[in-house]
């Protein structure tokens, strides 16, 4: 991160760059270090056969909440990348959107360890649990 750069800034630059948020249509809902909310409103574009959100979609805006939490720490020049992440599904959701929040758990010089928290928000702001996520992160070298 260069001194002018805040962890939110770092996060808007990279979100852009992610082809699969933008087809989506997720957002960035609140960056912080150590913290990404990320929003994913409901859309033919995210939906399985029985017109759920598909659990695809759900596993993507757990990973990019956590890897953004995770970016927010590591150090400057470099990125994140997702090694594994392993996620429990809690409850099936149509319409409303999902906001993934991730948060770092212990970020060290190599690896950064985070959970995420998928909650359905639905029309009238009743929130519910959709699924929960755990994933390390590799810090390398950012390329582009």
């Amino acid at each position: 991160m260069s001194q002018n750069e805040t962890p939110l800034n770092r996060v808007q630059n990279s979100f852009a760059r992610q082809g699969l948020m933008q087809h989506l249509g997720a957002r960035l809902a609140r960056v912080e270090p150590g913290l990404c909310a990320v929003l994913l409103p409901y859309s033919d574009k995210v939906t399985q056969q029985q017109a759920g959100f598909h659990g695809g979609a759900i596993g993507a805006i757990a990973d990019i909440a956590g890897g953004y939490a995770g970016l927010t720490l590591a150090p400057q020049g470099m990125e994140v990348t997702s090694v594994e992440y392993k996620i429990n599904f809690l409850a099936a959701f149509q319409d409303g959107e999902l906001r993934a929040t991730g948060h770092v758990v212990r970020a060290g010089r190599r690896l950064i360890v985070t959970t995420a928290d998928v909650i359905h928000v639905d029309a009238n702001g009743k929130e519910s649990a959709c699924a929960v996520m755990q994933q390390t992160l590799m810090v390398v070298p950012k390329t582009y």
